[in-house]
């Protein structure tokens, strides 16, 4: 796409499914460096990624080539593949379906970085779901509260 620039950057978050606490920090970072293999083959910049053990927050500098939908669905289907090939859970590991995708200013990276880095201390007091609703609030997203959980 000669002539194209772009600064897009989007922190994608989603949930293991029924938000079990499934990731576990003996292979978190492996998980985390999977990801990121994920994300650079497919063309694009992953810049921080955490988690705690029932979901994940990913920020991407994206291409305007590339679907986000379709990024995210490769990075959560290999990544759920990976997950039971190292049967790292009992059982089968699903992401939840859906995903939140909110987008930043070059200005806010290194808030959202700092932010991401700190999931552990951060969810010490607050919820999952209070993160979650509080994202969908803050961006002023039209969500209803039945269908954001499954």
């Amino acid at each position: 796409m000669a002539n194209t620039y772009s600064q897009l950057y989007v922190q994608v978050v989603f949930a293991v499914k029924g938000r079990q606490n499934l990731i576990s920090n003996t292979w978190k970072d492996e998980l985390s460096k999977y990801i990121t293999g994920i994300v650079t083959n497919e063309g694009q910049k992953l810049i921080a990624i955490n988690g705690v053990s029932d979901h994940i927050h990913i920020l991407i500098g994206i291409k305007p080539n590339k679907a986000l939908s379709d990024l995210v669905r490769d990075i959560k289907a290999n990544s759920s593949r990976f997950i039971n090939e190292k049967a790292w859970v009992n059982g089968k590991f699903e992401w939840q379906t859906g995903f939140g995708a909110f987008s930043y200013s070059h200005s806010n990276l290194t808030n959202v970085i700092r932010y991401i880095q700190n999931q552990e201390e951060h969810h010490k007091a607050k919820t999952f779901k209070e993160e979650y609703v509080a994202f969908l609030e803050a961006f002023d997203v039209d969500y209803k509260t039945e269908f954001i959980f499954d």
